[in-house]
C-alpha cells in the first residue's frame, strides 16, 4: 500500500566550489575610495574570490554540482533545479546546460530566480519533484558571479560580494532520516522590488543600440532598508521554521544564514535570542556569494567542525523580489567535497 504521507527530502550530498582568484580589501581599495579598515568594520568581509574573464556561472555551478555528487556516492541525478541571478545568458536558462555537462540525458532542468533567497526556493522546488513522484533524486545548485553585474565605481555592492558556487543532493526518504529537510518557509513583498535591483536588461527597460548610455545595466542596492528588512524577516523566518519543528529557538545548535554582512548576521542571532556563537560566519573569507551563500556556509561550517551529525540546523536567506525563507534541518553524517 502507499504512503499516505509524501516523501519527506533527505539531504544526502554537500559540495561547494569558489574560483581560485583571491581579491583582498587591500587590492580593491588599490581603484577604489576605500580601506581594508572601511570594509571590515561596515561588512566583516576580508577577502572574495573572483572568476576569471570566460569563465561562466554554469563552470562554477558544475564544480560544485559534482563535488556534491561525489558527496552523495553517485554520479546521477534525476532532477537539476540552478538558483542564480547571473545566468551563463538571458536565454535559455542554465540548468539545462548544466544537466547535459554532467551527462545526466534529458532530465528535467531549470533556473530559480529568487536572488539570495534562491538557494532556499531551489530547495522547495527540489522537495516538490521529490512529493510529485517526479524524481527520486535531485541535485539543487546555487551559483552566482555577481563580479559580472557590479559597478567597478560602486565600493559599496563591489565591496560585499564575491563569486561561487554551492550544491546538495536531496533524495526521497523519511521525515525521522538523519539529513530530514523541513519545514521549509518562503515569502516575498514585491512592494519592495526596487531595493535590490538590476534596472537595465530586461522588458521594462530593454538595452538597444543607440540607447546604451542611457541604461544602468549594474546591481543596485539601498543598503540600509535592505538591511533593516534582512534582519526582521530572516529572525522572524528562522523562529517560525524553529518552532514548527519542534525545536523552539533554543533548541537551535547552529544558525546558517545567508552571508550578507556579519552585522546582519549577528543582528539576526540577538533579536532570536541566540548566542553568536551558534551563527556560522563563513563571509569573512568569500563575501556575499548570493545564491550561493548557503550552501558554501553548510559546506564550511561542516569542514571546519561546526557541524556534527544530528545538529539541529535552521537555515535563512533574504534577498531581491524582495523575497525570504528559512528551513530546518538535521544534520546527516555526510562530508564536503
Amino acid at each position: 500500500m502507499a504512503s499516505a504521507h509524501p516523501p519527506t527530502p533527505v539531504l544526502c550530498g554537500l559540495g561547494g566550489w569558489l574560483p581560485p582568484r583571491i581579491v583582498t580589501n587591500e587590492e580593491l581599495s588599490r581603484g577604489l575610495d576605500t580601506s581594508d579598515t572601511w570594509i571590515r568594520t561596515r561588512t566583516g568581509i576580508g577577502r572574495r574570490h573572483v572568476a576569471e574573464p570566460g569563465t561562466a556561472t554554469s563552470d562554477l555551478a558544475l564544480e560544485a554540482a559534482r563535488r556534491a555528487l561525489k558527496s552523495a556516492g553517485t554520479d546521477h541525478a534525476d532532477a537539476v533545479i540552478l538558483a542564480t541571478t547571473t545566468p551563463d545568458r538571458p536565454c535559455p536558462a542554465t540548468a539545462p546546460l548544466i544537466a547535459a555537462e554532467l551527462g545526466l540525458g534529458t532530465v528535467p532542468a531549470l533556473d530559480v530566480g529568487a536572488v539570495c533567497t534562491g538557494f532556499l526556493y531551489a530547495l522547495a522546488t527540489g522537495a516538490g519533484f521529490l512529493a510529485a513522484g517526479l524524481a527520486g533524486t535531485v541535485l539543487v545548485v546555487g551559483a552566482d558571479t555577481y563580479s559580472r553585474i557590479l559597478d567597478p565605481a560602486d565600493r559599496s555592492t563591489r565591496a560585499l560580494f564575491g563569486d561561487g558556487a554551492g550544491a546538495v543532493v536531496l533524495r526521497a526518504g523519511t521525515a525521522d532520516e538523519p539529513g530530514a529537510l523541513g519545514p521549509l518557509v518562503l515569502a516575498s513583498d514585491g512592494t519592495g522590488a526596487d531595493l535590490i535591483r538590476v534596472p537595465s536588461g530586461g522588458s521594462r527597460d530593454p538595452v538597444r543600440p543607440g540607447t546604451a548610455h542611457l541604461s544602468d545595466p549594474y546591481f543596485r542596492m539601498e543598503g540600509k532598508k535592505v538591511f533593516r528588512n534582512a534582519v526582521e524577516r530572516m529572525a522572524a523566518a528562522s523562529r517560525q521554521v524553529a518552532e514548527r519543528r519542534g525545536w523552539g529557538v533554543e533548541g537551535i545548535d547552529l544558525l546558517v544564514a545567508h552571508q550578507a554582512n556579519v552585522r546582519i548576521l549577528y543582528a539576526v542571532a540577538d533579536l532570536l535570542g541566540l548566542p553568536r556563537s551558534r551563527c556560522h560566519v563563513h563571509l569573512d573569507r568569500v563575501g556575499n556569494t548570493a545564491a550561493a551563500s548557503v550552501p558554501l556556509a553548510l559546506a564550511d561550517a561542516a569542514a571546519g567542525g561546526a557541524l556534527r551529525p544530528g545538529d539541529r540546523v535552521v537555515t535563512c536567506a533574504f534577498g531581491g523580489g524582495l523575497t525570504w525563507g528559512a528551513a530546518a534541518l538535521h544534520w546527516p553524517g555526510i562530508s564536503p567535497h
